[in-house]
């Protein structure tokens, strides 16, 4: 049985519907983007292949040049995703969590981005912070959770390995819920707080790995519905560009599904994780056990609390700082 409700998840996003839609445009827009260089590219290696009479294959060769320009630049505003959508957005809901107004329309926007800055003061320590977490999270779940793949059992190998397959799919979002919980406990010292709810996770993965492989079939299933209804659309779009038949058609089309995934699946996905963890985890205290595992499988959960420690001494430092200031003036 799951630990969460579809519908308790689905009411409080749209609470957040101005936010819905805000992603819904970040998203479409980046897809667009994709579909246009993708073309682009495609229209300037139709016109250098027509020179050598091998107009199609330039057109393909250099619409995957196109495609994979815009991936190059996908990958730069990587951190200025995190900081202004992901994270806005699960400010919003830790706030409704919280029994809390929030704004509507484009205010909500604004008030997501406020309560971001209050956290975090710049997108830098946000992205440092998320990509640590997620190598923790790497190097945790697989140990603990691909256990199965070293028991003796005759002709298991294949079925394990896409059983570990369901295992990392499904747990895409817990650094979104980790950054959930530092919101939702205020924290002072991200680090620090970070540590204390990758234990929490830890202590609880059971339940976790349960609720999260549902998810895991709900949300891919959409996915690949979502990716068969695009298709025909697509083929019809990329058919407008020279050359780009074929092999395009299914990269455009996985961008757009892509692209509806992050919008308006993801979310569902992150919401119902965020439920679990909170309902999981409340009332307990991170075990040191659990502190002792996870420094044993992961060097970078040493690297979180050594962090936390910088973290914590400059905020010591900071007003003696500016006490000397003053008695300077």
């Amino acid at each position: 049985m799951k630990d969460f409700s579809f519908s308790e998840v689905l009411g409080l996003l749209m609470k957040t519907l101005p936010f819905l839609v805000f992603r819904f445009l970040i998203y479409f827009a980046i897809t667009l983007g994709f579909v246009i260089i993708t073309g682009t590219g495609a229209g300037i290696g139709y016109g250098v292949g027509s020179i050598a009479d091998k107009a199609a294959a330039g057109g393909m060769w250099g619409g995957l040049a196109g495609f994979g320009l815009a991936a190059a630049i996908m990958y730069f505003i990587r951190e200025y995703l995190l900081y202004l959508v992901k994270a806005g957005h699960i400010a919003v809901l830790v706030e409704l969590l919280d029994g809390k107004e929030i704004p509507g329309g484009k205010g909500q926007i604004d008030y997501a981005r406020q309560q971001v800055q209050k956290r975090f003061s710049s997108s830098t320590v946000l992205f440092g912070l998320d990509q640590l977490i997620k190598g923790i999270l790497r190097s945790f779940n697989r140990v603990f959770l691909s256990i199965a793949s070293i028991l003796p059992i005759p002709g298991a190998a294949g079925a394990m390995k896409i059983i570990n397959t369901i295992v990392t799919l499904s747990l895409t979002y817990l650094d979104e819920v980790i950054l959930a919980y530092l919101m939702k406990t205020r924290s002072e010292n991200p680090w620090a707080s970070s540590r204390t709810a990758l234990i929490l996770y830890a202590q609880n993965y059971k339940s976790f790995l349960k609720n999260a492989v549902w998810l895991a079939l709900f949300i891919w299933a959409s996915t690949f519905v979502v990716f068969l209804v695009v298709l025909g659309p697509v083929a019809l779009l990329v058919g407008l560009f020279p050359g780009t038949a074929g092999p395009l058609t299914l990269i455009v089309a996985l961008v757009f599904a892509w692209g509806i995934k992050q919008a308006v699946i993801e979310p569902i996905g992150m919401t119902a994780l965020m439920l679990v963890y909170f309902k999981v985890t409340e009332g307990q205290t991170a075990n040191p056990e659990w502190e002792a595992k996870l420094s044993n499988v992961s060097s970078k959960f040493k690297d979180l609390k050594d962090k936390a420690s910088a973290w914590q001494g400059q905020k010591h430092d900071q007003p003696a700082q500016q006490t000397l200031r003053a008695g300077q003036g």
